[in-house]
């Protein structure tokens, strides 16, 4: 297992298959996934960590666990993936926490961690988040580490969609 990052409380590194029974505690919670079409179950779970870990493989990047320092808990995810956003492949900072873990700022923590990180380390000229319309924590986050809606589209499988991002050039002026 790889550690990729850092931060004061958050360890982020690359999923193992051992991270099975945490994960699923986080994407199979109905409440934790309500902005998705459904939680995942066991099998959609493993395929989470297996996607994960082939993204991390072929773009040096992907979700990566997260790491409660103070615990040693996985508590959540968080890291930079490629997803098709309006009919496009765009870097997309995603996150996801555990929720006895929700209002602590861990995915504001995580997420700014991420950012630095792919602007460092990629060539990408903007990040993207994107969320369902009415997602408010997502919407939060993603404004909390810089990110300006730009846009929003209609997505088969997951209804309206808000689209937030930053521009390389804007990071830099506002670092």
């Amino acid at each position: 297992m790889k550690k990729i990052l850092e931060t004061e409380r958050l360890i982020l590194r690359e999923y193992t298959p051992d991270d099975f029974e945490a994960l699923y505690a986080i994407v199979g919670d109905a409440e934790t996934m309500k902005h998705f079409p459904k939680p995942y179950d066991e099998r959609g779970t493993k395929y989470w960590i297996s996607w994960s870990m082939e993204h991390c493989a072929e773009h040096g990047f992907g979700f990566w666990a997260v790491i409660s320092k103070e615990t040693g808990e996985l508590i959540g995810n968080c890291g930079l993936t490629m997803q098709i956003i309006d009919g496009e492949s765009l870097p997309e900072i995603g996150y996801h926490f555990r929720r006895d873990c929700w209002n602590r700022g861990y995915a504001k923590e995580a997420a700014s961690a991420v950012r630095d990180w792919a602007f460092a380390n990629t060539e990408y000229p903007a990040l993207y988040s994107y969320m369902t319309r009415g997602n408010e924590a997502s919407v939060r986050t993603a404004a909390a580490i810089g990110m300006k809606k730009t846009g929003e589209f209609t997505d088969a499988h997951y209804g309206e969609m808000y689209v937030y991002a930053l521009t390389r050039e804007d990071y830099r002026s506002h670092g």
